[in-house]
This record gives structure tokens, sequence and C-alpha cells, in this order.
């Protein structure tokens, strides 16, 4: 939205050029001498219409000029309404399994992977108030994102990251420990951790139990989604490294028996997602659980735009003044 610091100045851009524009043609034919050049009785000189035209244009700069420089003292400013939260919301870490298994397709059409990543950004969206972080688990674990509500960057990483960017393993006991260690100093009321994967740990040095018990002991949260199902999967990625395509079928071992003791051993809640509709049903109740009431305020952040205006009258100023000496033959 544009406003003005001086609407006074609005209606002087508005009137003053057009009444400069009058007086001028006023005094200039109130004071003019008409000599007949032609022959006695015949029409008198008249300048080509093209010239006129030419003529004309500096006139028109001038004013337009003045217009601006006027228009840039009543102090246009744009206007851009932002929601302010009044309340801390919850800090909530997402630990995603980007393992190559999670390329199996067994989500109504889809990867897992895919999916993940959606409910991610679907469950970020909905709770703006909420400093989401990224964690992801491979052969090696990396805090991509640390909690903040700055859902671009969010939504950024989310999308550059790829199936087997850290590794053929799943480091879950690394994951969790970084996520452990980014919520320790939290000053939120509400900290919860998220652990999104198909399978067990096999890498890294940290055992998930010794995890989670870290973040028993620091009163986080804890939802364990167990994705997708046993038995031959279709799969279809890119690997990163090689840049070659991997497409065919493998036999799914999910076993939902290890990531339920990751669940129990932090007094967490263990959510099984054989399918697409039970995993967004898994991502509903995580929502509700760590449900957080907020209060917002919509607050307008003002930025000036006068120069860009006051730019283009000086412009337009030299332009008309250059028109003049070049093509009119006036003094500089």
């Amino acid at each position: 939205m544009l406003t003005f610091d001086r609407p006074a100045f609005v209606l002087a851009a508005i009137f003053v050029p057009f009444v400069i524009f009058a007086l001028r043609r006023f005094f200039r034919g109130a004071f003019r001498l008409s000599l007949s050049l032609g022959t006695s009785g015949g029409d008198s000189f008249r300048p080509a219409t093209g010239f006129r035209f030419f003529a004309a244009l500096p006139r028109v700069s001038d004013c337009t000029a003045i217009f601006l420089m006027l228009l840039a003292a009543a102090g246009p400013q744009l206007v851009k309404n932002e929601t302010v939260w009044l309340d801390r919301g919850a800090d909530i870490l997402f630990v995603l399994d980007c393992s190559p298994s999670m390329a199996g397709i067994d989500m109504n059409g889809r990867n897992r992977f895919d999916t993940a990543r959606e409910l991610i950004q679907n469950f970020a969206s909905a709770r703006p108030a909420d400093a989401i972080g990224l964690v992801a688990a491979g052969n090696e674990a990396a805090l991509l994102i640390p909690p903040t509500i700055d859902r671009k960057a969010l939504s950024e990483r989310l999308e550059r990251l790829s199936i087997g960017e850290l590794g053929d393993g799943t480091a879950l006991g690394v994951a969790l420990s970084l996520a452990a260690l980014h919520l320790e100093h939290s000053t939120s009321e509400h900290k919860a951790v998220v652990l999104v994967s198909d399978g067990e740990n096999n890498a890294g040095a940290i055992h998930p139990i010794t995890a989670v018990e870290a973040l028993k002991a620091q009163n986080t949260a804890l939802y364990v989604i167990g994705v997708g199902s046993s038995g031959e999967i279709p799969i279809d990625y890119v690997d990163p490294e090689t840049k070659i395509r991997r497409t065919g079928s493998f036999e799914s071992r999910y076993d939902s028996g290890n990531l339920r003791a990751i669940s129990d051993a932090a007094g967490g809640v263990f959510l099984h997602a054989p399918g697409r509709d039970s995993f967004l049903a898994a991502f509903s109740a995580v929502n509700k659980a760590e449900a957080v009431v907020s209060r917002s305020a919509v607050r307008g952040r003002k930025q000036g735009v006068h120069w860009p205006l006051i730019m283009a009258a000086l412009l337009l100023a030299c332009s008309s003044r250059l028109f003049r000496t070049i093509f009119l033959g006036a003094p500089l």
C-alpha cells in the first residue's frame, strides 16, 4: 500500500505543473507581436507540425520533472503489513532419514522421501509462530537448518536435500544427538524432536538410546514416525555422487520394533505410517499434541520510495536542457 507523509504536496504535484504551463502560455501570448512573413493578404508563417511537437517536448519534460519532485516531497512510502508473534512458539526439530531406502515408492505412487519433505513443509506452513529446524540422517548426520521461523530458508534447504546426500547408512543416534544438542539451551516451554525414518540404526558411533536419554533429561518430547512397509518395493533415485539413476526394486525390511524401542526409551510417541494417508495422520497427531496458543499482531513496515522519483526528475530536467541546447540552439 502506498501512503504519503505530507499529502498536501500530492495536490501541489497535480496542480502546480498545469498552473505553470497555463501561465506560461498566457504571458507568452499577451506580449507576442504577430508579423506576417508572407505576401500581402496571404497566410502568415507557421512552423511545421513536426517542429512544434519537438519544441514542446522540453516543456513537457520540465512539467513532469516538477510533478515528480513535488511527489517526492510528499514523502511516498510503501507500507507492508507483517504479522508479529507476541508469544514464543514451540521449538521443533525434524530428523529426516535420507538414506537410499527412503526412495522406496510405497506412498500412493510417490516415494517416502518426497512425501516426508512435502509433509514437513505443510506442517511448518501451518505453524508460523514455531521455530522449526532440520537434521538429516545418512551414513553421517548434519544440522541443515537450526530452529527458525524463516520458512523460506527451511523450504529451500528441503528442496536441495537429496536421497543419499549423506551416504548410504542411517546414523539415527548421531542425528538424535545433534537434535538434543541444539535444543539443550532453548528457552521455549515446548520442545520436540520428530524422527522420520524407515530403518534401523546402522551407522555412527552413538547409540540411539543414549541420544534419546539426553532428550528425556532436557524435557524434550520425541515423536518417531516409522514410514514404509515390508516386502518388495519399487525404487527410483539419482545417486548424488555418481549421478547415476538407480531404478528397480528392493526388499524392504522395515521393522517397527527398533523405532518403537527408540520412542519408548524417551517416553515418546511411536506412529506407524505404511502409506500416505497414515503418514499424513501421523503429522496431524504431532500437530495436535504440540499445539501452542500464540498471540499475534499486525504491524506495518514502511519503506521510503522518494529517491527513484528524485532521480527521475533530475534526469528529465537534464535531458530537457540538453535537448534545447542540441536541437533548438538554446544556450547551455
